[in-house]
């Protein structure tokens, strides 16, 4: 199947490790310029080499989103690209923290960055995606927008006030060409899920093996996903293909979300 990705352009946030850096090579590997976003220009320009290496293209800028400087400067380098096509909206994981009693400078400062900065980067980019009749924005969300995940009250809470947002923008620019929709990962090999799960061994008193153990014991498949399993999911949602998908909210998951209508 063509995806359609030949010669288009795609911004990835958060594309310097775990989901953000494998949505990007898989969209790189469909033949679209990459621009890779995130905290750590290092890793960025290696992540770049690497995928000039396979024969794709891509190029890096820099952005944190808990600096609103940055965030301004993202958006101006969005609206000055020659096209605009697809935006993986990454924000990585808010801090971890149990409800109630996480401070409310903890709740103001992630809700900045997570919230109305990842907003600020998605407007930008639906205006110029309205404005070329084409446009593909997928926004990374977490399982705990449908079940509630223990100790991730800001994440859980955040990202679904996101969820609500992207469902929103949906109706708003779908006659535009422009799809809107979030992908949802569950246990996925990514340094978060590991730190989640050596998190879990100290509450516990166990050892990280028995802590992941017990999380792949709740997976129907039976283990962690794979990143470039996430990544192809991305990248057909980013593809022409998918263009009457939107407002969706898309698990990839293993099956553990036992939920069947949300």
């Amino acid at each position: 199947m063509d995806l359609g990705l030949t010669g288009r352009t795609a911004v990835v946030m958060g594309a310097s490790q775990g989901l953000g850096e494998a949505s990007a090579r898989q969209l790189a590997a469909e033949g679209a310029h990459v621009l890779l976003v995130a905290r750590r220009e290092g890793a960025l320009h290696e992540i770049k080499q690497s995928i000039e290496a396979d024969g794709g293209s891509a190029s890096v800028t820099v952005c944190d989103l808990f600096d609103s400087t940055a965030r301004q400067n993202l958006v101006e380098t969005l609206q000055g690209l020659p096209r605009l096509d697809v935006l993986v909206a990454n924000s990585g994981g808010p801090a971890p923290g149990m409800a109630p009693g996480i401070d409310a400078s903890t709740w103001t400062r992630e809700f900045d960055a997570m919230v109305l900065g990842l907003i600020q980067v998605i407007d930008a980019a639906a205006v110029k995606m309205k404005e070329s009749g084409f446009g593909r924005i997928l926004v990374i969300g977490s399982s705990g927008m449908v079940v509630p995940i223990p100790k991730l009250a800001v994440s859980n809470t955040l990202r679904s006030a996101v969820g609500g947002y992207v469902k929103t923008l949906a109706e708003q620019v779908a006659s535009f060409g422009v799809t809107c929709n979030m992908v949802l990962p569950g246990r996925v090999e990514t340094l978060r899920t590991q730190a989640i799960d050596q998190a879990t061994a100290k509450a516990l008193g166990v050892s990280e093996e028995d802590a992941r153990a017990r999380s792949i014991a709740t997976i129907p498949a039976g283990r962690y996903g794979e990143p470039r399993e996430f990544g192809a999911v991305v990248t057909f949602l980013a593809s022409e293909q998918a263009g009457y998908i939107t407002g969706s909210q898309i698990r990839v998951d293993g099956g553990a979300i036992r939920s069947i209508n949300a």
